[in-house]
């Protein structure tokens, strides 16, 4: 039935300027303002969208709203890092130094890494399949 139709995901944050400069500066995505509705869009090179939208009793989203797959995922997260983003330590996951959970049998997922944005939620980082 919606097999056809244009997707695309959305969450929300508490304070629009802060997600734009961080998704635009700190991450280096393509971000729209789409001014009559209040909106950001994230725009990707896979013609791919997600939009963030304001909302004033904003709560963070308690589980992974996007996800980057990269040939590179060290190199990434040392970038990240000195761009002043900090990385998610989760009790009882084995993590690196880094941060990064690394699967010892790729069966298992992938090596990854988490962090939030300005409005709480929850980014992750994950090595290429």
């Amino acid at each position: 039935m919606l097999q056809d139709s244009y997707a695309f995901s959305g969450f929300s944050t508490n304070n629009l300027d802060e997600t734009r400069r961080f998704y635009q500066d700190v991450l280096g995505l393509n971000v729209n303002e789409i001014a009559p509705m209040g909106l950001l869009e994230l725009n990707f090179s896979s013609g791919a969208k997600v939009i963030i939208y304001p909302k004033d009793d904003h709560q963070a989203a308690t589980f992974t709203v996007l996800n980057f797959s990269v040939s590179d995922l060290d190199k990434t997260v040392d970038e990240l890092t000195a761009k002043g983003v900090v990385f998610e330590r989760y009790p009882g996951l084995k993590q690196d130094e880094k941060g990064i959970a690394r699967t010892e049998n790729p069966e298992y997922g992938p090596d990854i890494a988490w962090f939030k944005d300005p409005g709480g939620n929850i980014i992750a980082v994950m090595a290429e399949a």
